[in-house]
C-alpha cells in the first residue's frame, strides 16, 4: 500500500520530463526563475538609487550636463545624444533575437546564424559605447575645486556655461610628484597628481574677471546650478582643499560623490549582464552554424537566450530612465 502510495507522488512530481507546466520546459522555466530573482536585484539598486537622490535632490548632478559628449566631436555639446544612440542599438539587437527565435522556430537555419549574428554586433557595440562613456566620466570634462566639507564648486562664464580648468588655470613649475612605491614610498599610495594646484587655480580665477563659480545647490525654479556672484565667490575659494578631475569611488568633479558610485555599480553590473549575454550568445550561435539544433529539430536554446537578452534591454531601458532622463 505504502510503496503504491510512493509511486505515485513520484510520478505526479514534475521533474523535468513531459509536464510542462505553462507550457514551457525544465529549461526556459529555469531561465524564468533566474530572471525573476535579477529582477528583484536590479530593483533593489534602483531602489537604492531613487532614495539617494531624493535624499540629496538639492546637490544631485544634472545628467544633461555631465553625460554631455560624442565620438568624433571633440568639444561639442550633445547632451545624452549618445547614450539615446546606446540604448536603441541595444533595443534593435533585440529586435534580432526575436527574429531569430521566430526563424527558428519555422526551423530556418541561415536565417537564425543571421540574427543571431546581428544581435552579438548590436551588443558588442553597446558594450564598446558603455566602455567609452566610462573613459570619458573617469577622464572628467572641466575639473572643480572640493571644499573642505566635501563639497564641489565649478566654474562658468558670464553666461552660465561650464569652464574647463585648463582654459585659465596658471600652471607654475613644482618639484612634487606623484607618491609610489617605485619612488621608495613604499608605505605610501596616492592618484596621479591634478595638472594644476588649487592656488594656481585660484591664481587664474583673479586673472579673469569674467568667470565666476557655482556650487552644488541647485535652484529647483531654472533647474539649475546656484551662481555665485564673483564678489562672494573668493570666499569659497579660500575653503578650497583640492583639484578634482574626473570620477572615482571617492570624489567626481560633477558634485555628489554618490553619483559616481550609483553609476559605476548600476552600469557596470547591468555591463556585466550584457558581457555575459554576448559570451552566451557567441556559444549559441556557432552551435546553430555547426547545425547542433537543426539535428534536434528544436531551436529552444535559441529561445532561452533570448529571454534572457530581452530582460537586459529591459532592464536598460528602466537604468535609462531613472539614471539617466528623470
Amino acid at each position: 500500500m505504502d510503496a503504491t502510495i510512493a509511486t505515485k507522488s513520484s510520478a505526479q512530481t514534475w521533474a523535468g520530463g513531459n509536464n510542462k507546466p505553462l507550457g514551457a520546459g525544465y529549461g526556459k522555466m529555469m531561465m524564468w526563475f533566474f530572471i525573476l530573482s535579477d529582477a528583484l536585484t536590479f530593483s533593489g539598486f534602483l531602489g537604492a538609487y531613487g532614495l539617494m537622490r531624493f535624499k540629496f535632490i538639492d546637490s544631485w548632478p544634472i545628467a544633461d550636463e555631465v553625460f554631455t559628449h560624442f565620438p568624433f566631436a571633440h568639444g561639442a555639446h550633445a547632451p545624452m545624444y549618445y547614450v539615446a544612440l546606446m540604448t536603441f542599438i541595444l533595443i534593435f539587437s533585440s529586435v534580432t533575437m526575436v527574429l531569430a527565435v521566430d526563424a527558428g522556430h519555422q526551423l530556418k537555419k541561415a536565417k537564425v546564424t543571421f540574427y543571431m549574428f546581428l544581435t552579438i554586433i548590436g551588443g558588442i557595440i553597446f558594450l564598446g559605447s558603455q566602455a567609452w562613456e566610462w573613459k570619458n566620466f573617469i577622464n572628467g570634462s572641466y575639473g572643480a575645486l572640493q571644499l573642505n566639507d566635501g563639497k564641489i564648486i565649478q566654474f562658468v562664464d558670464a553666461s552660465g556655461h561650464q569652464v574647463a580648468l585648463e582654459s585659465f588655470a596658471k600652471s607654475s613649475h613644482s618639484e612634487r610628484t606623484q607618491h609610489t612605491k617605485s619612488k621608495g614610498l613604499w608605505f605610501v599610495e596616492e592618484a596621479a597628481l591634478p595638472a594644476y594646484t588649487v592656488n594656481e587655480v585660484i591664481a587664474g580665477f583673479e586673472a579673469n574677471p569674467e568667470i565666476t563659480i557655482r556650487t552644488e545647490k541647485l535652484n529647483t525654479e531654472t533647474k539649475t546650478k546656484t551662481i555665485v556672484p564673483r564678489e562672494q565667490a573668493m570666499a569659497y575659494l579660500n575653503e578650497a582643499k583640492a583639484v578634482v578631475v574626473g570620477a572615482n569611488l571617492k570624489v567626481n568633479e560633477y558634485g555628489n560623490t554618490l553619483f559616481a558610485d550609483f553609476f559605476f555599480f548600476i552600469t557596470g553590473f547591468h555591463g556585466f549582464h550584457v558581457l555575459s549575454g554576448v559570451v552566451i550568445n557567441i556559444i549559441i550561435f556557432f552551435n546553430v552554424v555547426i547545425g547542433t539544433y537543426e539535428k534536434r529539430k528544436s531551436y529552444e536554446m535559441v529561445e532561452k537566450v533570448g529571454l534572457y537578452w530581452h530582460f537586459v534591454d529591459l532592464v536598460w531601458v528602466f537604468v535609462f530612465t531613472f539614471f539617466y532622463l528623470v
